[in-house]
């Protein structure tokens, strides 16, 4: 029985980390924020980041507070999530991680790179 309740947990929460993914992908977080959350031009890094942390910048967001004015943005993203959400996201994104060269994106806003493709 004690085998099954903990498969049943590891099932669940991966289902919820499942149901994160798309939904940080359905609304196009990655297309600033990085696949894995790792950061891109003025957008910050949310990999790492503690749980309560982001818990906390979300409800801010949620509230309409923000620390830049680029965060205004996500704003209107933030209010869609409801309680539940909020919360599976902010746990979420404190578990990703990438061991993908952190530069990889530098190549992209070099003068010398090939001017956009």
């Amino acid at each position: 029985m004690k085998k099954f309740l903990l498969l049943t947990a590891f099932s669940l929460s991966a289902y919820a980390d499942n149901a994160m993914e798309m939904l940080y992908l359905k609304n196009a977080c990655n297309s600033c924020h990085g696949m894995y959350g790792e950061g891109m031009g003025a957008s910050p890094r949310l990999q790492g980041v503690a749980e309560h942390t982001l818990l906390r910048r979300l409800k801010d967001l949620q509230n309409g507070k923000t620390r830049s004015a680029f965060g205004s943005v996500m704003i209107s993203f933030a209010k869609t999530l409801d309680e539940n959400e909020t919360k599976a996201m902010a746990k979420y994104l404190s578990t990703l991680k990438t061991t993908v060269d952190e530069g990889r994106y530098d190549i992209e806003f070099e003068p010398a790179g090939d001017g956009g493709s």
